[in-house]
């Protein structure tokens, strides 16, 4: 079951690939909670007309996921200093797996835990790695397979 998994997932991520990035305009972000690696809950709402947000969805076997959220932890310095948020949402594994990882890679951004995919499916995920950029007024504005440096404060001031 697990191979099966894992080869639908990296399917799904080569068919997101080829749609690599698309901006959707004017729809409202899927509420959600989800606890972090401390046990604290996180809600989206909390960052709702304070700052924008990146989504990042991914998991521990992907080696795009490892690569990118290698970049992410390098550009997240920046990234608060723009007034954007760093939300990593780990799919469907453990908290131990998950915890262990980002130890061995010190990630510095919040790692949240979508154990049951509740909100990997409120936001109809195609697949790993995905980045979905949220505005301040909580729209999304970008889905995209790539880290998107080039639009992102573009993006996260629409």
């Amino acid at each position: 079951m697990k191979k099966y998994l894992r080869s639908l997932f990296i399917f799904l991520f080569f068919v997101a690939l080829a749609s690599s990035s698309y901006a959707v305009e004017n729809k409202q972000a899927p509420a959600f909670q989800l606890t972090d690696l401390n046990g604290k809950v996180v809600f989206l709402s909390d960052y709702k007309d304070k700052q924008a947000v990146i989504l990042f969805f991914w998991t521990t076997w992907c080696p795009f996921c490892r690569e990118e959220l290698k970049r992410l932890n390098q550009e997240y310095a920046g990234l608060t200093k723009d007034a954007i948020e760093v939300l990593a949402i780990d799919v469907g594994e453990s908290k131990s797996k998950v915890d262990n990882f980002v130890k061995t890679r010190n990630l510095t951004f919040k790692v949240l835990l979508d154990k049951d995919n509740t909100v990997a499916d409120a936001y109809e995920l195609m697949g790993v790695p995905t980045y979905i950029v949220i505005n301040k007024s909580g729209q999304v504005v970008s889905t995209s397979n790539n880290f998107p440096k080039d639009t992102l404060k573009e993006l996260a001031n629409k």
